[in-house]
């Protein structure tokens, strides 16, 4: 009886100590099997070795596993060894292309002067020179009740702004384009939904929106190279932007008219706020450094071009969305739809 429960105790703890390097160790199966292992009850030596060998590679109880075990370096290199022969074998890690299976290729881009092309985020054919000879002093008197709720609306949002970044006129333009950059994506997008439900034509302005609202977002990543925003700047950029798309997207589903009238008066904002900046730089307050290449590209400056040549540009922009909001905001005023009248494409 004794005996029994001796063997029965030796065996549980074979098995045990078995199923233990099975399913708890992290070692691998060649460094379990060449590693001496002492099973409880049995003496060490050459048969140890084979009875461990054999319960990791057939364990009593489970199934099998047929996981690879090769390790995660040597997958990492096997496909990189798979990627650089696509890609033709001793190039440069830089120069190496995505592999897809999809066969969607980048095509390569050069400037007019043979040099390459930079930028992915525009082409050179959606470059152009700013028109700096539009009127910067035009304005919409406010007339009906709506224009004048535009307008106070405008003034309103400008009193916390001036309080916050003060002369602060970097980090101002930047926190200003982020909010100017929405409207026209807004309403681009409520056109687009509005020509599927119809089944119509737009006439162009859904196309002439979001042309607003990528010029605007140029913008913003112009500045970025300029203005270095803090942290608690980026987190009030969250809260305005949800705040302003959200009021803005149903301010359009309920009144269009009033809606691009209010964008009209934001411009004119952005061309006071852009003055202003031209004149602090005038005074000596902000230095003049050297225009970002991305402006120098994407307004065809000069290579030499400064920070003024960059405001310049960015306020005849904003004086070409004033009048676009404004001619959007009359044609809704006379009871038309915007697609009755052609949009102004590629108004800059």
């Amino acid at each position: 009886m004794i005996a029994c429960k001796s063997s029965a105790t030796r065996l549980s703890g074979t098995v045990a100590a078995a199923v233990g390097i099975r399913y708890f160790s992290t070692v691998t199966s060649k460094a379990s099997t060449s590693s001496r292992i002492l099973l409880h009850g049995t003496p060490t030596g050459a048969v140890v070795s084979d009875v461990a060998a054999f319960w990791i590679r057939a364990p009593v109880f489970g199934t099998v596993r047929k996981a690879s075990t090769m390790t995660l370096t040597e997958k990492e290199q096997e496909e990189e060894k798979k990627a650089t022969s696509l890609n033709g074998g001793g190039k440069k890690e830089e120069e190496k292309g995505i592999v897809s299976y999809w066969g969607v290729k980048t095509n390569k881009i050069t400037k007019e002067d043979g040099t390459d092309w930079k930028w992915s985020c525009f082409r050179p054919w959606e470059t152009y020179a700013a028109d700096l000879s539009i009127d910067l002093k035009k304005h919409h008197v406010p007339t009906t009740f709506l224009d004048k709720m535009a307008f106070w609306t405008v003034k309103a949002l400008r009193w916390p702004t001036d309080l916050f970044f003060q002369r602060r006129y970097g980090c101002r333009a930047m926190m200003l384009e982020t909010v100017a950059a929405v409207p026209g994506m807004v309403g681009g997008m409520l056109l687009h939904c509005q020509s599927l439900r119809r089944f119509e034509h737009s006439g162009g302005w859904i196309k002439a929106l979001l042309e607003e609202a990528e010029n605007e977002r140029m913008h913003l990543m112009t500045f970025m190279e300029v203005a270095k925003p803090r942290w608690y700047e980026r987190a009030l950029v969250f809260a305005v932007q949800g705040i302003f798309f959200n009021a803005y997207f149903l301010g359009y589903l309920i009144s269009p008219k009033f809606a691009h009238r209010m964008v009209g008066y934001l411009e004119e904002e952005a061309i006071h706020s852009y003055t202003e900046f031209l004149k602090e730089m005038d005074k000596g307050n902000i230095e003049n450094v050297p225009a970002p290449a991305i402006a120098i590209d994407y307004w065809r400056l000069a290579p030499n071009a400064t920070l003024r040549d960059v405001v310049q540009v960015v306020r005849a922009d904003e004086a070409h969305h004033r009048d676009v909001n404004h001619f959007a905001s009359d044609i809704r005023y006379q009871g038309k739809e915007l697609r009755e009248s052609p949009a102004p494409l590629g108004y800059h």
